[in-house]
């Protein structure tokens, strides 16, 4: 029996194992906002110390996290040291995720299996990912027994916010350098570029009048309507400007919170409203920033006695191929192919993920998972999120296989 072929028996004796290690991971709820995503972490390194890891807490100082707009962080690395020589590469997936909204006809929490699929907020982004990777490292460790390079498991909990207390924590205060690294992704591609993005918080001010005597005030809400068609109008343009990147196609805005007025018979005399500009690779964030101002400041003095004040929440830079993700590259590619029965391209993603911290750190990276061909399948952000149980199986083979290539 081949060295891959004694990796894919061990994933297939110990999946029962890995399915209720997610089911764990999905039952401890890490909605972001709040963000109170300590208790994941803790149950997680408990977890993780059944399997013989041992998880260093590293815990976001309280009041970091809360001028942030988070509850708490600890941020978890497990190194696996093999030998000297080779190279040190990790596995980055994210805990933190949005809450779970309506509509869902599964318990959010309950990590439900119907069909081989497993139901809840986070099965495919990414805890799914703690699963995989984890078991990846095992399988590897108990077949393969590499003698050189490092393996480390980095479980964070700042995707959602933008990363920068989540692995850009983690890099900062010097806790981590390894020479390659793979973030949690989907298993049908391996991503190596994605959009950046840019979120902007506008408050609209007008004054407030009883609504019996509108013209004694100024209308906050009509002001911030007039600057959203000029933002919304803004995505006509951006259809013009392409990306070179398969899998990127275009900019694109949208305004996902808006709230404001006092009640219904008062004149509003203030609108705030939140905004997502993503950016392809090829556009400069700077240049996007001072654009889309520059089209708020022009709608806001067409209309009397409005003014507005603009503050950027997160700057998140689109993430580019370093050269030296080559070999992370063919190998998932290599075995993707052979597991999944199909190619397995190369190419970018309209998302943005902490990924690009590690880029800009200088650390080749790569994007690959468990989960299924499109967010949209996976439910990912809306209700209903689902993982197929066969798709962590064969990912989880696919990343035991590359770390063997990778630290032969």
């Amino acid at each position: 029996m081949s060295n891959y072929q004694q990796l894919d028996a061990w994933i297939d004796q110990h999946f029962d194992e890995e399915v209720r290690f997610l089911q764990a991971l999905v039952q401890v709820p890490t909605d972001t906002p709040p963000g109170n995503n300590a208790p994941h972490a803790e149950r997680t390194a408990e977890l993780l110390q059944g399997f013989g890891f041992e998880a260093e807490k590293h815990a976001v100082p309280e009041a970091e996290v809360r001028d942030y707009g988070m509850e708490s962080i600890t941020n978890l690395i497990v190194r696996r040291p093999y030998g000297s020589g080779g190279r040190t590469i990790a596995l980055n997936a994210h805990g933190d995720v949005v809450p779970p909204g309506e509509g869902w006809t599964h318990d959010p929490y309950g990590a439900e299996i119907v069909d081989g699929k497993m139901y809840g907020r986070a099965t495919a982004v990414s805890k799914s990912d703690f699963a995989s990777f984890t078991f990846a490292v095992r399988a590897l460790e108990a077949v393969a027994k590499p003698a050189k390079g490092a393996v480390e498991l980095h479980f964070t909990y700042d995707e959602e916010f933008g990363g920068e207390l989540g692995p850009g924590w983690l890099l900062k205060k010097g806790l981590t350098k390894p020479d390659l690294m793979i973030a949690a992704g989907f298993s049908y591609e391996v991503v190596t570029a994605h959009n950046g993005c840019l979120q902007m918080e506008v408050t609209v001010h007008g004054k407030m009048a009883h609504a019996a005597v509108p013209h004694t005030g100024v209308d906050a809400l009509q002001g911030a309507v007039h600057i959203l068609n000029a933002l919304y109008k803004q995505n006509t343009a951006y259809q013009q400007i392409t990306s070179r990147v398969e899998g990127i196609k275009h900019p694109y805005l949208n305004v996902g919170r808006i709230e404001g007025g006092t009640n219904t018979n008062v004149v509003p005399g203030k609108v705030v409203f939140k905004l997502d500009r993503r950016m392809i690779p090829e556009e400069n964030p700077v240049d996007v920033e001072a654009d889309i101002r520059r089209v708020i400041a022009e709608a806001a003095a067409a209309k009397s006695g409005i003014t507005v004040e603009i503050k950027r929440l997160l700057l998140a830079n689109s993430m580019k191929p370093l050269a030296g993700n080559a070999p992370l590259v063919s190998a998932i590619q290599r075995h993707g192919e052979a597991l999944f029965g199909q190619p397995m391209p190369a190419m970018g993603t309209p998302l943005y993920t902490d990924v690009r911290l590690y880029g800009e750190a200088g650390i080749p990276g790569v994007i690959y998972g468990a989960g299924p061909r499109t967010v949209l399948e996976s439910h990912a952000k809306r209700a209903d999120e689902r993982l197929d149980l066969e798709d962590l199986r064969r990912a989880t083979k696919v990343i035991a296989r590359a770390l063997s290539d990778l630290l032969a």
